[in-house]
Formats: C-alpha cells, sequence, structure tokens
C-alpha cells in the first residue's frame, strides 16, 4: 500500500458506548471509539488512549493496515494478560488515530456495543440485511445432482454480498449432507455451524450453513440452511444464475 492509499482509509465516529473485557475485567470503556476500515470489508474500533483502563506494557515494534509505524503493547489486567494484543500508530496519516490504541478482536474476551454483546467485527453503519420471504423456485446442484429444491425460500440481502436463498431442511437432500466441526460468527446474524455435501465427484468440504439460534434481528432465518452460491449451481425459476465472485469464491 502506497503512502497516497494510506490517507484514503476510512475512518469515522461512533456514538456507540464501547466496553471491551479480559477475562471478564474492563479493558476499555469509551464513547469516543473511531471505526476504521483497514480493508473494505468491515471496520475495526480505535479506542482513544485515555479510555484504556487496563496495563499496556511495550511488547515491540511492527507495522500494518498502511498505518505505519506500529507500537506493538501486551494488554495486563489482573486475571489475565495478552501479549502484544493491542497496537498504537503515533505517526498514522490521520491524526485522529494517532493517540488510539488498536486492541486484537480475538484476544479480547467480550466486547459490547452499547449493553449488547457483539461477535467476530464491529457492525459497519453501511450494512444492511434484510430477510424477505419469497415463493421463487429456488434449485441447487451440485456437479450435476439436484441437492435442493424448493418454492419457500427466505431471501437475505445484505449490503456488499450476493444474495442468499435459505431454504427448509424439508426441501434439501439431507441424505447427502455430511456434520462438519466448523463454525462461523457474524455480528448481524450469530453463530452458523455447517455441513459438507457428498455428491458427484466427491465430499464438497463446509458448503451448506444453518444458523439455528439466529440474533435477534435475523430470526427469520432460524433453522434453514443456505448454501455458497459462489461454489454450487443455483437456479431461479428455472433460470440457471452466474456464480457471483466474492471472497468466499
Amino acid at each position: 500500500m502506497t503512502a497516497a492509499q494510506a490517507t484514503t482509509i476510512k475512518v469515522e465516529p461512533t456514538r456507540k458506548r464501547i466496553r471491551v473485557l479480559l477475562a471478564g475485567e474492563l479493558v476499555a470503556d469509551t464513547t469516543g471509539a473511531l471505526l476504521v476500515w483497514e480493508i473494505p470489508y468491515y471496520p475495526t474500533y480505535y479506542i482513544p488512549s485515555a479510555d484504556i483502563r487496563a496495563e499496556l506494557v511495550p511488547h515491540g515494534t511492527g507495522s500494518g493496515a498502511g498505518l505505519g509505524h506500529a507500537d506493538v503493547l501486551t494488554v495486563k489486567v489482573a486475571a489475565a494478560t495478552a501479549e502484544g494484543a493491542a497496537r498504537r500508530y503515533p505517526a498514522a496519516p490521520d491524526p485522529r488515530l494517532r493517540d488510539c490504541v488498536r486492541l486484537d478482536w480475538k484476544a479480547m474476551t467480550e466486547w459490547l456495543e452499547e449493553d449488547e454483546p457483539v461477535y467476530t467485527h464491529p457492525r459497519s453503519p453501511y450494512t444492511r440485511i434484510d430477510i424477505l420471504n419469497s415463493s421463487r423456485h429456488v434449485r441447487v446442484e451440485i456437479d450435476g445432482v439436484t441437492v435442493a429444491d424448493s418454492t419457500s425460500p427466505r431471501i437475505l440481502f445484505e449490503t456488499g454480498l450476493p444474495p442468499r436463498y435459505y431454504l427448509p431442511l424439508t426441501d434439501i437432500r439431507t441424505d447427502l449432507l455430511r456434520p462438519s466441526a466448523t463454525q462461523t460468527s457474524c455480528p448481524y446474524k450469530g453463530t452458523a455451524s455447517y455441513w459438507s455435501v457428498e455428491a458427484g465427484t466427491g465430499l464438497h468440504k463446509d458448503i451448506v450453513w444453518i444458523y439455528r439460534t439466529p440474533l435477534p434481528e435475523s430470526q427469520k432465518i432460524a433453522g434453514l440452511a443456505a448454501f455458497y452460491d459462489e461454489k454450487v449451481d443455483v437456479f431461479i425459476d428455472g433460470e440457471r444464475q452466474d456464480r457471483p465472485k466474492t471472497k468466499f469464491s
């Protein structure tokens, strides 16, 4: 990334109160967090140094995110230590970031937006989810084998992603599904579990997912399953769809 590109990293304030916990102890509590799009897909939080409650101990140096030199810090509370789990960019192109701390999301044990836990990464103010009932005919093939056929999908429209067709399990060839230990989390939908599909040329790993207990705003997809349209052949009302090109392709 060039210096010119670095200055274009999107930064904006959020009005939410953000709290961060490590082993049950408060690491940060702020109403002055900044949302920073280090990558295009979603933001991360930068927290004013004055709102850090944990001890920060020098750990080393580094760089990243197009923000220049980084002071790498270890986060310490009474009950736990997270080695190298914080960064400060004292020469960041955007001066608002120079006295902020970036906490490694996975190294912390809990993130709260106001009083609600948030998972995986901050919610973007530019991402919207709409889940609509539909009577469109959705058929899914893998290697020429029909693995799903439904006329009662719920279509999830999410900013920046192709529509996802969530189908009743009764409309899916569950005899072809093989359990997987894989799980992923989404700050808008919750935690998904996966199946692989044994069809055609063999086992197609982690190609179907389900949110059994989604977050309240996504309850309409509870117990329904969706396929990666990037990896299967989808027919809508008899017309084969082009496979979308996304980071999941």
